[in-house]
């Protein structure tokens, strides 16, 4: 089950990258406008970008949308997600346990280059459809939003 998730309707598939028609955006031009959403919100809240679209080497990996530090020096880890609707939950019905461990191992990854590693914590941005359509605010930041098992 996802991160604030409805259950999916029974015989439910996720989504497909289909090619859209005339004057219609991919699943991916949305989300890469709801990744320019989400860090021009972070950036307006103080946060400084580290790096973008962090994926660990090889196959079955993790990936990392943003990586941002705080004034006090804390590296927040973010995925950013959105949905071209509600159904299923919307945007963070989509944070499942296996998408969180690949965050997580992602994260882990990146910190072998600091000797001492910062204090982290990982945030999830929702971008509503609406949002990335220009039409409205429809974001919504969750610091803290998951740890890191142990």
């Amino acid at each position: 089950m996802g991160f604030l998730a409805k259950k999916p309707a029974v015989g439910a598939k996720g989504g497909s990258a289909a090619q859209p028609g005339p004057g219609r955006q991919t699943s991916r031009d949305r989300g890469q406008q709801a990744e320019e959403l989400a860090l021009a919100h972070l950036v307006a809240a103080g946060l400084r970008l580290v790096e973008r679209n962090y994926r660990t080497p090889g196959r079955g990996g993790g990936e990392i949308d943003l990586i941002l530090r705080d004034r006090d020096g804390c590296l927040i880890f973010v995925e950013v997600r959105s949905r071209s609707g509600r159904d299923y939950g919307g945007a963070g019905a989509s944070i499942g346990a296996l998408k969180r461990q690949r965050i997580v191992f992602a994260a882990r990854h990146f910190l072998l280059r600091y000797g001492a590693p910062p204090p982290c914590r990982f945030d999830v941005v929702l971008v509503e459809p609406a949002a990335v359509l220009g039409q409205s605010p429809g974001l919504q930041w969750l610091p803290a939003a998951f740890d890191a098992p142990g």
